[in-house]
């Protein structure tokens, strides 16, 4: 065994391994990220993050790395099933786009920051073992490696070897429909290309191809069928007769960059924690990619894990916060599903599902409608269940003019904070986990509110002994 330890070891360094190593390197937890593949994939699965994660970007200063390398799309903002309608009006973000970028590079800017901030990431490590006990967890890599933590977290993707070591439930629908998905250069000109995808969408809308720059075109197209070992990546020739299948027309495809698969496979695991392991992203739950909602789930899964775990690393979390992270995680994931079950009807051929697709298509010229879809496929419709109280109690707070600024420049490490307008209130006793801030804003109308770190509002008030109550319910007790 290693002579050094960690307080946390992360199995998996894609977008949700390194954002929850960022967040938990900001409170001194010692980190280290193991990631079975050698190299950072290329592969484009996903081409855009989604309002919430843009916000979390924010909150901790690193929107701006993003900005440079995407593209900003306002009227994308809650698109559903494909249906094209104007995005809502007066969403409540301060961050109403979607922002293109390829998975690579928010893989890249992720695993950056991560190591900026101190995490340890070693790649070509795979897990092959993880014991447990009351002290930590041993963990057991492919050469032999044993080291030793606090706590393991596995965001090692859909087939999650944690997951499968832990033996934690994964309920669900296996996959029926299958997709190729593959960026590869060709000969038809580029006009000709746009000209039979627009045509060919109009009747099968899991299909679609397009430049990606470079001379690269991103093509999607169903498979013939669900491929039995999904690890194993398609072959030229499998997407080139899809394409002819369903265009008439392989595009003269070349010189793959890349070739990878995805299913409609639909699972959520029964329990997101065993003992001193957690499970987080793909690893605790996968659906369809309609809606591009999967990496962004993840993201949001590591903001509200990452402090919550370092609380207890630091030793002031108070009893059960943790379990608060699959309290309110899991049935939002839950509802991800959902959404995305009924986007995948929606694209269905048959008579049933399109009637139900022109009702729907009608029902979305109505604004509120609209805006029910965007604030769940956004993320930023989320409320989490702290009890009766305002309607902002349990949602995250927007971005708001402040007088000397904006609300995410003072959220950047990653502390509670009390916004408190009245000027009369302290944070005493918790200054260690908690900044306060006496500033007034015109978009705000509550005297004061206690954030979380995450960002979302956990107390609503104006006197100081109410506030006295709720702050150990989230920061611990007070210190003398």
């Amino acid at each position: 065994m290693e002579s050094h330890t960690f307080d946390v070891i992360v199995v998996g360094g894609g977008p949700t391994g390194m954002m929850l190593a960022s967040e938990l390197r900001l409170h001194d937890v010692r980190v280290l990220v193991s990631e079975k593949d050698a190299e950072p994939s290329i592969a484009v699965r996903s081409l855009g993050l989604h309002p919430r994660s843009i916000e979390i970007l924010d909150q901790r200063g690193l929107l701006e790395r993003f900005l440079e390398h995407g593209q900003q799309y306002p009227g994308a903002v809650g698109r559903f099933a494909g249906i094209d309608k104007p995005a809502p009006a007066d969403l409540d973000t301060a961050h109403g786009f979607i922002l293109g970028i390829p998975q690579p590079v928010t893989d890249r800017l992720l695993a950056e920051r991560a190591e900026e901030l101190g995490a340890e990431v070693r790649r070509g490590c795979e897990v092959t073992g993880v014991e447990q006990d009351d002290d930590g967890v041993t963990v057991e890599l492919s050469d032999g490696t044993r080291m030793r933590s606090g706590w393991l977290v596995g965001a090692d993707g859909g087939r999650s070897t944690v997951r499968k070591l832990l033996g934690i439930g994964f309920p669900g629908e296996p996959a029926t429909t299958e997709w190729i998905l593959g960026e590869v250069e060709v000969t038809v000109p580029p006009d000709e290309v746009a000209r039979i995808a627009q045509e060919v969408r109009g009747i099968h809308r899991g299909f679609g191809i397009g430049p990606t720059g470079g001379g690269l075109y991103r093509g999607v197209v169903p498979a013939a069928s669900a491929a039995e070992d999904r690890s194993v990546p398609p072959s030229l020739e499998e997407f080139r007769t899809q394409l002819r299948a369903y265009a008439g027309t392989d595009f003269g495809a070349h010189s793959p960059r890349w070739m990878s698969r995805f299913t409609d496979a639909t699972r959520l695991a029964d329990k997101y924690r065993v003992g001193r392991v957690l499970l987080a992203g793909d690893a605790a739950h996968v659906h369809p990619p309609l809606g591009g909602q999967g990496l962004n789930l993840g993201i949001q899964d590591a903001f509200n894990l990452g402090w919550k775990l370092a609380a207890d690393v630091d030793g002031w979390a108070p009893v059960g916060l943790l379990d608060t992270y699959f309290t309110e995680r899991h049935p939002v994931a839950a509802d991800v599903l959902t959404i995305t079950r009924a986007q995948s009807e929606l694209l269905a051929p048959e008579p049933g599902p399109q009637a139900v697709r022109r009702l729907l298509s009608e029902l979305m010229d109505l604004d509120d409608v609209r805006r029910f879809f965007a604030e769940k496929i956004a993320g930023i419709g989320i409320r989490y269940d702290f009890g009766m109280g305002p309607e902002l109690l349990g949602r995250r707070l927007r971005d708001i003019r402040l007088s000397r600024g904006r609300l995410y420049e003072l959220c950047r490490e990653g502390r509670g904070l009390l916004l408190d307008q009245t000027g009369s209130l302290s944070v005493a006793g918790w200054s260690d986990r908690v900044d306060y801030v006496a500033e007034v804003s015109d978009e705000l109308d509550s005297p004061a509110m206690l954030l979380r770190p995450d960002g979302h509002v956990a107390w609503i008030g104006d006197a100081q002994d109410d506030l006295e109550r709720h702050l150990p319910t989230w920061f611990g007790a007070a210190k003398s």
